[in-house]
């Protein structure tokens, strides 16, 4: 249980039914409805093969923190694990960089709901739409943990039904050859017969991973909830272990059959393809129920992102890593300082939309950096992984959910990480937004020297160390 100031506690109010449900809601995210008609126009049908691979090398860092999670229950969420088995420092790196990636998502997906917005409203001021999805966020989260659960679970059973919805209709598409009015006709062929299955060569496959990648961000989302689980070590392996199927259906089977019913090469990189494929029927009406679900996608997103700041400042607080306050709990269990300060950091990321001229590109600009930033969230946690084999081997002997590979594949995801960063250099859209990773550690660096020098890291590595034996010793007796 996560004890913050005077001893407060968050809840464990998280059933198995919101763990699955949340881990599933993380994996379809604002990328993959709004995202990946830019990802298909860049690498065509082989964004196929983007997205199996991404996944694959994913689900390697989600059983790498898995096991480590499930090795010491005291651990609240991987913020935690890294500052024990890495060091304060880490912890302090970690917890704050993902503040900041959920704070730059949440900023993405504010832009998202304008742009959906637009769809029914298209004259209405975009910054309308952004500051009222910020205050209903608020007075959500502002709520018990269960309710953000419940909404959570609501919210990915809606993305769910779309999704399945979608490829339902795509495939009686096809087997129906239906055909647009310019002639088109749905059929598998599609897949290859415009350009081949590489139609922009290896550049645009690679390219391809850019936009791609954002559409994983959350997928570590469950790491934040350990402290608030019920059963963890039922629930955790469960919803990591369905990661493989919910890829390939959610997003393999979803963007193959939106590829067969629409050829790559005519889906607008501007738009949602799933409001597209939906609307090209000739019933718009359907096309606007499609709009609002993935509005209610990108709201989700949002919501587990401030859900999961407001935790992460929870725990930095109460190893003295954040301001006191920021570890106090509402009279509903709820970090409420800490989820206001969160929710005010995204009201200026509304000027974003009306620094580019579309909303796509305020996206692509907000999304980089957010991948950007989770990736060096999951090299933490691998980083943490092999400390870990190399320090407790016995602890990994011991272990009911061993990360499969163990430390080679450790270093096969991270050659892939940093061939995921190569890949966001390529483009001059993404590598605008990579100059703010220098820039963000090194404010992290100047906080961490401040701190050190008024001999607050040293209490905080006493805080940690001792936190650290308590827990071994509780687990031990």
């Amino acid at each position: 249980m996560q004890t913050g100031e005077d001893g407060e506690q968050l809840q464990r109010g998280l059933t198995n039914r919101h763990i699955q449900l949340i881990a599933i809601g993380g994996a379809i995210g604002t990328g993959l409805f709004l995202g990946s008609g830019r990802t298909i126009s860049l690498a065509g049908p082989s964004v196929l093969l983007v997205y199996a691979v991404l996944g694959f090398m994913l689900f390697f860092v989600m059983r790498a923190m898995g096991e480590l999670l499930l090795s010491n229950l005291k651990y609240r969420s991987f913020r935690d694990m890294a500052a024990d088995i890495i060091g304060p420092w880490a912890g302090f790196v970690t917890g704050w960089t993902y503040w900041f990636c959920w704070i730059v998502t949440g900023i993405a997906d504010v832009v998202a709901v304008a742009g959906y917005v637009a769809y029914w409203w298209p004259d209405l001021p975009r910054w309308i739409a952004a500051v009222l999805l910020i205050v209903v966020l608020l007075v959500l989260n502002l709520v018990a943990v269960a309710l953000f659960g419940e909404l959570e679970f609501w919210f990915a059973l809606v993305k769910i039904i779309a999704i399945v919805a979608l490829i339902v209709a795509g495939l009686v598409l096809v087997a129906l050859a239906f055909s647009d009015t310019d002639g088109t006709t749905a059929r598998v062929a599609n897949l290859w017969e415009h350009g081949g299955f590489f139609p922009q060569g290896l550049r645009g496959f690679i390219a391809g991973f850019q936009i791609a990648a954002f559409a994983f961000v959350g997928i570590e989302l469950v790491g934040t909830t350990a402290a608030e689980t019920k059963d963890p070590e039922r629930t955790l392996p469960r919803a990591i272990n369905s990661i493989p199927l919910r890829i390939a259906l959610f997003y393999l089977g979803a963007l193959a059959v939106i590829m067969m019913v629409i050829p790559w090469d005519r889906i607008d990189p501007e738009t949602s393809p799933f409001v597209t494929m939906f609307a090209m029927t000739g019933m718009p009406a359907v096309g606007g129920i499609i709009n609002l679900v993935v509005l209610t996608s990108a709201a989700s997103s949002a919501n587990s992102g401030m859900f999961s700041t407001s935790r992460m400042l929870f725990g930095l607080a109460d190893d003295r890593m954040a301001p006191r306050s920021f570890g106090r709990l509402s009279s509903h269990h709820v970090p409420a300082r800490g989820l206001m300060f969160s929710c005010a950091c995204l009201v200026p990321g509304v000027v974003l939309l009306y620094a580019g001229t579309s909303v796509m590109q305020a996206f692509t600009l907000v999304t980089t950096v957010a991948t950007l930033m989770f990736v060096v969230v999951w090299t933490m946690i691998l980083a943490c992984y092999l400390v870990y084999r190399r320090r407790s081997p016995e602890l990994h002997a011991a272990s009911t959910f061993k990360m499969p590979g163990g430390p080679v594949m450790c270093w096969v995801v991270l050659a892939f990480f940093a061939f995921l960063v190569g890949a966001l250099a390529l483009d001059p859209d993404t590598r605008r937004a990579m100059v703010m990773l220098p820039i963000w550690f090194a404010v992290l660096a100047i906080a961490w020297w401040t701190m050190r020098r008024r001999g607050v890291a040293d209490s905080i590595q006493a805080s940690v160390t001792l936190g650290a034996l308590g827990a071994r010793e509780s687990e031990s007796e």
